[in-house]
């Protein structure tokens, strides 16, 4: 059967958590330095610096001459290129930050692989209720908003190959049913947004759109997460016109062309 996912722990263990944020900085951005990893953490510069060496002794990170920490051996994927979500990530952060000024909700820039979404960034609300970063998580592409939006820009046969049943058959309740995806992907591509309401998480409701590269490929989904006693239908057409100026200015500056 087809079951929600990441629900937190009941007892979430902070360190673990900020040792898993850090790795995850490092394997997507290619490096930190301890006072930025510190930032984003939201720790001391000593905590970090404990945390990193951590991580270098374990081989997920190793530390430069020029101090910077990179991906280590366990984590070397991201470690000698600049991929995609290095380019984005960095590109999209000051817009997510003026986004969240304007909705005073959560906002986060969400890439596809195969059949899962990623959370490559999320800049958190600063409201008391708020979603909180879901920076470095992967869900079922099929319950997430920018997920959703991505799998409509395939065609029937690549729509076909990433959920072809050989890929489930240790996992058979994941596979969704195709008939019903189609016809909601369908839909996402007339309407142009996408809105998930309680199909990742209980309590969460989302807003998304699509950003697209300077052929007109879409690369990632923006969106929006809010509490869903806090969501309000009659502020969706306001929350898709935010969400589409900050895909906009995000393409521009990705593309480095001046918006009109």
């Amino acid at each position: 059967m087809d079951k929600p996912l990441k629900t937190p722990p009941p007892y979430p263990i902070a360190s673990v958590d900020h040792a898993l944020r850090a790795a995850t900085m490092l394997q997507m951005e290619g490096g930190a330095t301890v006072s930025q990893v510190a930032e984003r953490l939201g720790v001391a510069r000593s905590t970090a610096h404990r945390i990193l060496g951590m991580l270098v002794y374990r081989d997920f990170a190793v530390q430069g001459d020029d101090r910077v920490y990179r991906a280590g051996p366990v984590l070397e994927l991201a470690a000698h290129s600049r991929s995609l979500v290095s380019r984005l990530r960095p590109a999209a952060l000051p817009h997510l930050r003026r986004a969240v000024d304007v909705l005073d909700e959560t906002v986060n820039l969400i890439v596809r692989a195969g059949d899962t979404a990623r959370f490559i960034a999320s800049v958190e609300s600063t409201q008391t209720l708020r979603v909180g970063s879901r920076e470095g998580m992967v869900f079922p592409a099929h319950r997430t908003t920018a997920g959703l939006l991505l799998l409509a820009e395939l065609t029937e046969e690549q729509l076909e190959e990433v959920y072809a049943p050989e890929r489930y058959r240790d996992r058979p309740g994941e596979r969704p049913d195709l008939p019903q995806l189609r016809a909601e992907l369908a839909k996402l591509r007339r309407g142009g947004f996408a809105v998930n309401r309680e199909r990742s998480e209980r309590g969460l409701t989302a807003v998304g759109v699509t950003v697209r590269d300077g052929a007109g490929a879409a690369v990632a989904g923006l969106s929006v997460s809010m509490p869903s006693v806090r969501y309000d239908p009659h502020r969706l057409q306001s929350l898709v016109a935010v969400l589409e100026a900050t895909a906009r200015a995000l393409e521009a500056d990705l593309t480095g062309t001046e918006q009109p």
